[in-house]
Order: C-alpha cells, then structure tokens, then sequence
C-alpha cells in the first residue's frame, strides 16, 4: 500500500471510497491518460465521473486558469467580475429555449438545490416530481431527491418530492416493450400527480439520461408526454445536465436537446470546468427573477473556475469535439454491441456518444444482476491499465465516460481491455 493510499484511509472519512482492492494514488495526466505514484499509466475512460470533457491538463484550459489565478483568484458573488459575466453571455448564446441568467456554484449538488428553491419560488409551490434511479446530489434536499437507495444514506429530511416510474426500458416496471408500451411510464406520471400530490406541482425534474442510476436511456418521445404532463399541472421542467452537457452525448451541447422539449430551468456542473469546481444553473428570465433578492454563494461565480469554464466550452468548439463525441460514440457503442455478441454476461448496452454503459446480469431470461462481475472487469481492465467506472441500483452496470477528445484507437483499446475482463467474469 503505498503512503498516500494510507494516508488515506487513516485520515479521511471510510465513506470516501475508492475503486479497486488495491486502489490507486493518482499522480498526473495528459490527454487521455493518467499515471499513478509507481509511474504506471492507464487510459482514463471513466473521466472522474465523467468531469474530464476536453483531456486532462488541457493546454488553453490550464493557460485560462494559470493567468486568471495570477491576476485575481476571488471576489465572492458581492462583486461582479469579468470572468463569470462572459461564462454568462455565453451560456445564453448556447443553452436551448429561453434560458437566459445564470446562477453559479461549486458543484451539482448546489446547482440543482438552487434549481428546485427557483422552481418552488417562481410557481409558489413546493411538490417536486423526480424519477426513481435518479441521483440529485448529497445535500438534504439532494438526498431527498434520489432515487436509489444505495446512495440514500438517511430517511428523506426535505419533504415534497414524489417519485415517479423511471424510463428503464431493459427492467420495464411495467413489463412492456417499446413502442407498444404506449409511454407508460411517462403517462403515470399523471397519476403521480395525482395521487400523491396536491394535484398543482412546483416542477418536474430529470436527468436526459440517468448516470448514476446506470446510464438509463428513455426512449423517444418519453419527455415530450412527460413534460406535457407536468406543465399541465401547473409544473416547470428542470433539466439535469450535470452528467449529460457539454457535448457529452454527441452533436448538441446539452442531453434534452436530443428531444423537442426546451426546460424553464437548467443545471450542470462536472464537464462544465474540467475539473475546476463549478455548478451552473441558468433559468428563463421569469424564473430567475422570482428568486429571493438576498442570497450569497461565496464560490460562486468564481473567477478562476468561470475562466476555466469559458475556456473548455471555446476548446469544444474550436476542436469540434461535439461531432468527435457523437462519431467516436458511435464507433465505441458497436464495439460495445459486439462484446454483447460474444459474452454471456452482457443483458444490455445502452448510451448516448460518449456516455456508455454495459448492464451485466447471470442470465439474460432472468436478468439477474452481477454486481461481482463487474468488479471481476474492474480488476481486470485496470491490470491492463483501462479505468473504467460502475454504477446501477444493483452495481452491475459498467459505465464510460471517455474524454471528447477520444479517438478510435482510444476506443479500440477499451474494448479490448472490457473483452478481456468479461472473459474472466465468473459465474
């Protein structure tokens, strides 16, 4: 064990997990690759839950952050500053619909605490309809918001939140199949409503595609009712973007505009700064004027972590990494397809560009799940020196989150590394 591994686990909480029987002390990285202390490298394909957009120490990235550092480092939200009033500019330049202010944090936690305070502001409600299998985020109102009970550490502190059918067409609660399914799960969401609400919600929240809960991908058509449904009950929509913006799914810059719904409220963090701690969340004119005069965020709209922000969205666009994401997405799902083919073990493969994911179960009729065989793929790709990343009610799902600057030779690699630690799954 080395010393930082020690240090570790004898200083910081046991909940700060890590992966691995032998976890890894990471040291540098570059592009798409990180070294840890022995000076062994491994390609990052999990991308620090998927925060990694534009390559790890991206050069104009680092250059944005190393001069905004030496000239100012902090102001508080109690003064305006370059930075985040340009971060803001843009964002209304290239966020869907009538998205327009921006309020800025340090995480997604925040970013979508703030979302449902504006959405209960702006509508004088307080009921909030969330998905099962959704991860929020691990403030009280977060936690109260998820949807799985793995990440649920405490009863519900924060009431108000009702949840609704997931769109998990590979474990459909219904036991339909798409599209003779009709939407189910997105009609009862009206009986949600109905039923365990006052009838008149504050917003419908959700996730374009649910990351944690195991890259869950609803099908067409799904937030079109859903959204319908909401708003007729006097609800705005929020789009949770934390896990799915910034080109990760390939063309667009945002997951929901995958669809033909535009949201009231939007939120984001992760790929936003490529590491630099930042959450966004950016509504239309009327929702953001409704929130309360008086509120402070004393990280917000940081002048570092906006520099760096700004910085990674202009690098998307000048490196065309969005059609990068969507090409070499597709290029990584038939390589996924074909490990379906081939191993016993893969139920479903599921994503959206570069946010994809691999459902391990014992067998295909029950769909059991095998949440060990995914840790038997860990052990096993990291020897080979890939790093992948987990998640699923049940911990089966294999999910990637490779860079956007990924290239076919990035993908050809993972996929060997995923065949190889099938191979050794174990029943």
């Amino acid at each position: 064990m080395s010393e930082t591994v020690r240090k570790h686990q004898e200083f910081l909480f046991p909940a700060v997990a890590t992966y691995y029987q032998e976890p890894l002390a990471l040291t540098c990285g570059e592009g798409m690759y990180v070294w840890d202390e022995k000076g062994d490298r491994y390609l990052d394909c999990f991308g620090g839950v998927l925060t990694i957009s534009v390559g790890h120490a991206h050069p104009k990235v680092t250059q944005a952050v190393v001069e905004q550092a030496q000239r100012l480092q902090h102001t508080s939200t109690l003064y305006a500053n370059a930075a985040q009033s340009d971060l803001a500019e843009k964002l209304a330049q290239i966020t869907p619909g009538r998205l327009k202010k921006s309020f800025f944090t340090s995480s997604g936690t925040e970013a979508n605490d703030t979302a449902i305070m504006a959405a209960k502001h702006a509508t004088g409600r307080h009921e909030i309809v969330v998905l099962r299998h959704n991860y929020s985020g691990r403030s009280a109102t977060a936690l109260s918001a998820v949807g799985h009970a793995p990440w649920r550490t405490w009863p519900a502190q924060v009431p108000g939140f009702t949840h609704a059918l997931a769109p998990y067409c590979y474990r459909c609660p219904f036991k339909l199949t798409y599209p003779e399914c009709g939407l189910a799960c997105a009609e009862d969401i009206e009986e949600v409503i109905q039923t365990t609400t006052t009838g008149e919600i504050a917003a419908f929240m959700a996730e374009p595609i649910l990351g944690v809960g195991g890259f869950i991908v609803p099908p067409p058509g799904y937030f079109e009712r859903a959204v319908e449904i909401a708003r007729r009950h006097g609800g705005l929509f929020i789009a949770d973007e934390v896990q799915t913006g910034w080109g990760r799914t390939g063309e667009k810059w945002f997951g929901i505009q995958h669809t033909q719904v535009e949201p009231d409220i939007l939120t984001s963090a992760k790929g936003m700064g490529n590491g630099a701690p930042i959450g966004l969340t950016i509504a239309t004119p009327e929702v953001a004027d409704s929130y309360p005069g008086l509120t402070f965020a004393t990280f917000g709209g940081n002048p570092v972590s906006t520099a760096a922000a700004l910085a990674v969205i202009r690098t998307i666009e000048e490196e065309d990494l969005r059609t990068n994401a969507a090409e070499t997405g597709a290029y990584l799902r038939a390589g996924l397809e074909g490990l379906k083919e081939k191993h016993r073990w893969v139920g479903d493969v599921r994503g959206k560009g570069l946010m994809q994911g691999l459902e391990l179960v014992k067998d295909r009729q029950t769909k059991e799940p095998h949440p060990q065989g995914v840790l038997q793929v860990f052990e096993e790709t990291k020897r080979r020196g890939v790093l992948i990343g987990k998640g699923g009610l049940y911990g089966n799902v294999i999910r990637t989150g490779m860079p956007l600057i990924a290239s076919r030779s990035h993908v050809d690699e993972l996929v060997a590394a995923l065949d190889a630690g099938l191979a050794a799954v174990t029943a």
